[in-house]
């Protein structure tokens, strides 16, 4: 059985699923369409430019005792081009799922399997449990790949919740990965969160057979390539006046007739609405990651400082802004964004100064192959959302699958 099994017989299933449901609950038919325009001064300068449309079916079935049974299936078709120097154009496109899961929810709990987003954390600019997407905070319709998967979570008395979940079928890179998943090979996992004081507490693990031998870290991958990876994670976030959280993660990478190679990474942040005028966000989170070499015993330490400012400037614009520092490589990431919104619209005029080295995640929203925030630059998108979820947030898009 290959990987692609499951995922057939997971679309057949919704289809059933959808087709005895429509029939006594009508169909909710969204989406959205996004198209862009990017230039930057690579040599030779690379203009390109592009469009998206992710359209998303939704039901719902409301049942007895305050239970639900709903569903969600979207597709991501993309078409992108770019001409290096001004000529020559090379355009590509991709049609693949983007969302495709049913759900089982009551008032204290709720089962999810499918294609779906999966996310959690205190952190927002430096994620060290950045374990299942690639978010980037620049993004400004937070595209990210899904993962195959069952989650399921338990909402106890007193604002404890207990998650649990398996993957299959993810043989692509995602989230931090190096290398990616053994084929055919599930991964499991949990979380358990906890009030704590005026705030909450968690820890996260995940678990999982590598394989070195693909990936961006096949140097060392040796004879037998397959390794053990064990991720523990733990954080928290608090309201004090103002907000503070950290966030940690260890990742211990074992093998036979290797040395354990362990990694980890820890952010603290803090955040605050000033009352200046229509009341100004600062939001700074500082990273600290150190990984091991090709050498046992040798390791490398990244360090990252990160600062955004939001200003609402009236009911239809705001102004935002994002900075990283890569104090390690004394590297600067610049980015400034001007949003104005209407019912069903909304236009991002971005502009940004970064290195052509880039050595954090930074996927463009206009495609999956490369970067295009790479050296200075500016960045035009329009989008537009029809259907019952026209006047949202695009941000939003995923938040019925969204558990951050």
């Amino acid at each position: 059985m290959t990987a692609a099994c499951p995922r057939i017989a997971l679309v057949l299933a919704f289809a059933a699923l959808t087709t005895r449901m429509a029939a006594a609950q009508p169909v909710s038919v969204q989406g959205q369409v996004s198209t862009w325009f990017t230039l930057n001064d690579t040599s030779p300068s690379t203009p390109s430019a592009g469009v998206r449309y992710v359209p998303t079916l939704s039901l719902a079935r409301q049942l007895p005792e305050s239970r639900l049974i709903d569903g969600e299936i979207s597709v991501n078709a993309y078409g992108f081009g770019e001409s290096p120097g001004w000529h020559d154009l090379d355009a590509t496109g991709r049609l693949k799922p983007y969302r495709v899961w049913a759900r089982f929810k009551t008032t204290r709990f709720e089962g999810r399997v499918g294609l779906q987003k999966i996310n959690f954390g205190s952190a927002l600019l430096l994620r060290p449990l950045r374990w299942f997407d690639s978010v980037d905070p620049r993004d400004p319709l937070q595209i990210t790949d899904g993962v195959y998967g069952l989650l399921v979570r338990e909402y106890l008395p007193r604002n404890f919740t207990v998650w649990a979940w398996g993957l299959y079928g993810n043989e692509r890179l995602k989230g931090p990965e190096l290398s990616p998943t053994r084929a055919r090979t599930p991964e499991y996992g949990g979380r358990f969160q906890a009030p704590l004081f005026k705030g909450e507490i968690a820890v996260t693990t995940h678990h999982r057979r590598a394989d070195l031998s693909k990936g961006f870290a096949t140097a060392g991958a040796g004879d037998d390539p397959l390794a053990r990876e064990s991720r523990y994670g733990l954080d928290g976030k608090w309201d004090v006046g103002i907000g503070l959280w950290f966030e940690g993660a260890v990742n211990h990478q074992t093998r036979p007739a290797f040395a354990a190679a362990d990694s980890g990474a820890l952010t603290v942040g803090a955040d605050y609405t000033f009352g200046l005028g229509n009341g100004l966000h600062v939001l700074a989170e500082y990273f600290v990651q150190q990984t091991p070499r090709e050498l046992p015993g040798e390791t490398v330490r990244t360090r990252f400082s990160a600062a955004s400012l939001n200003y609402p400037l009236g009911l239809l614009d705001s102004l935002s802004a994002i900075l990283y520092i890569d104090t390690t490589r004394a590297d600067v990431y610049r980015f400034v964004n001007w949003q104005r919104t209407y019912d069903s619209w909304q236009f991002y005029f971005m502009g940004f100064w970064n290195p052509r080295q880039l050595a954090i995640v930074s996927q463009s929203p206009s495609t999956e192959a490369r970067s295009l925030l790479s050296g200075k630059g500016l960045q035009i998108m329009a989008v537009f959302n029809h259907g019952a979820g026209k006047n949202r947030n695009p941000k939003q898009i995923d938040h019925a699958t969204s558990v951050r």
